[in-house]
């Protein structure tokens, strides 16, 4: 399944640098570049700065996705080499999600519309959630990707139980925000998904806490 990923990963990450050429003729000489909360165009530029944007943010999904999964090789825990899939998929998630949020923006450019579908948007970051916390579940101890915390790298049984209850709490919680936004206006969408966001990252953290301080006590005793 990983090779088939690092074949697809490539043709998916050009895609919006491809379907831009293609509408390039369709695309007006003055797009939108910049969006507000509710969808709205809150900044205007040429034609030409889209290609530079799209090529750059193509360039930057490459980079990002080579790091990402190399990052590994130089990691010095001791797990690092069981992680090279899983940071294989995460990092397919990513640039799929990015991929997908460009097409998107350049199918309503060239087809004149006057807002973004940030629905569209928050959906996809919703399941992109729920990607990574499938594939953080059993991630293993190291100092690039998880929760990188004080607690869980000194301890192994900390931070698999709290990537345990991470990958559980983002992956029911991503689905959950990406099927609620889909009845919420873009503005609620927004406030929801910083909610939403704050309490996927701070009740593990307050969970790997409480675990080093119970282990604390015990050691102590």
């Amino acid at each position: 399944m990983n090779l088939f990923l690092r074949r697809i990963v490539w043709p998916i990450m050009l895609v919006p640098a491809i379907y831009l050429a293609v509408l390039w003729k369709q695309i007006p000489q003055t797009v939108p570049m910049h969006f507000d909360l509710k969808g709205t165009i809150d900044r205007y530029g040429t034609k030409h700065e889209l290609l530079i944007l799209v090529l750059s943010l193509t360039l930057g999904n490459a980079v990002v996705y080579l790091i990402v999964t190399n990052i590994y090789k130089i990691d010095p825990k001791k797990y690092a080499a069981q992680n090279k899939e899983r940071m294989q998929r995460m990092a397919f998630s990513v640039s799929l999600y990015l991929s997908a949020v460009w097409i998107m923006l350049i199918y309503e450019i060239a087809h004149n519309n006057t807002s973004m579908t940030m629905k569209f948007v928050f959906v996809a970051m919703g399941l992109l959630f729920a990607l990574l916390g499938n594939n953080m579940y059993n991630i293993k101890p190291n100092y690039f990707a998880g929760l990188r915390l004080p607690w869980t790298l000194e301890n192994e049984e900390n931070w698999r139980k709290t990537h345990q209850v991470a990958g559980r709490l983002w992956f029911f919680g991503g689905i959950f925000f990406a099927v609620i936004v889909l009845f919420l206006n873009p503005v609620w969408a927004g406030y929801i998904a910083i909610a939403i966001l704050t309490v996927l990252v701070l009740i593990p953290i307050f969970y790997s806490y409480n675990l080093y301080r119970n282990q604390t006590k015990k050691t102590q005793l």
